[in-house]
């Protein structure tokens, strides 16, 4: 007898994994196109990246190059009119030195919003959301000709300090701000901390998740970037590197061989922030908007 219970017992405990196995796989299987449509350009962006230049339009599409080649990145880093550690270099200082200023500004002004009193508080917060339903195209120009009156075109403050009050930053961290207990600050008045010292020392510490996440997005927006950067930087020493990947591309014939060395060399670094700040990324996406009021 205690022999036949045993396996039933095994088999009862058995159906509770394969249910959970099988809702796991019906769950997955309608995200499947998406993964294909998402995986299939990056490999084929590496395949062609180390693919001779003359079997670069073979077909069927070699998916594994036969023979891998170098030549295209060592190409690349030896023309010197194609400087693209440079314009690696000048996105890499673009979108840290650019991520830092709109993380500073907007936390500062999300504790503002949240914590401090001051008259039309309400209103210039909602003025400030509905600034989000503006066309970015409306104040293209008008950005443009106060860059151009204040000499600031053709160098990295006209892409750090237009965007450097980020309204989603602004919105994301009043949340948080505001789910912060009042008896810490009230504590800390108490003991004689001024405002600044309160959030400096008491709140940013409290919203570090959010402050990762803001850094996460803002760094990733500024290394992709194209649009902007294009039209307020003229000279190619300081072109950052999606406005390179323009330039290798220009030309009557398009060596695409270099071309896609070049969006692996500017992929490759992104692929690998989001493989280490991945949680990050989704903890931030998930928790948007549902702290505080």
């Amino acid at each position: 007898m205690t022999n036949t219970i045993a396996p039933m017992k095994a088999f009862r405990n058995l159906l509770p994994r394969k249910k959970k196995i099988n809702r796991t796989v019906l769950f997955w299987i309608p995200f499947l196109p998406l993964a294909v449509i998402v995986i299939v350009p990056l490999v084929y962006l590496t395949a062609m990246a180390f693919t001779h230049e003359s079997n670069q339009l073979n077909f069927p599409i070699e998916w594994i190059p036969d023979p891998i080649t170098t030549a295209n990145f060592t190409h690349i880093f030896a023309d010197v009119t194609l400087p693209v550690l440079k314009w690696f270099g000048n996105s890499l200082l673009v979108a840290t030195v650019g991520t830092l200023i709109v993380v500073f500004v907007s936390s500062l002004s999300g504790y503002a919003f949240a914590r401090l009193q001051f008259p039309f508080k309400s209103q210039l917060f909602s003025l400030l959301i509905f600034s989000m339903m503006i066309p970015s195209a409306i104040t293209l120009i008008p950005a443009f000709l106060l860059l151009r009156d204040l000499d600031l075109l053709n160098s990295y403050h006209a892409i750090w300090w237009p965007g450097a009050a980020s309204v989603i930053g602004i919105f994301l961290l009043r949340q948080h701000f505001y789910a912060i207990p009042r008896d810490l600050e009230d504590a800390a008045r108490v003991d004689g901390a001024g405002s600044f010292r309160i959030y400096w020392q008491i709140c940013i510490p409290l919203v570090k998740g959010a402050l990762v996440a803001l850094s996460i997005f803002t760094f990733l927006f500024m290394w992709n970037d194209l649009f902007w950067p294009l039209i307020v930087l003229s000279d190619r020493s300081t072109s950052t590197l999606p406005v390179g990947l323009l330039i290798i591309q220009q030309g009557s014939y398009i060596q695409r061989g270099l071309a896609f060395a070049a969006a692996f060399i500017a992929s490759a670094p992104v692929l690998v922030f989001y493989a280490i700040f991945q949680r990050k990324i989704i903890s931030g996406i998930t928790t948007t908007g549902l702290a505080g009021k």
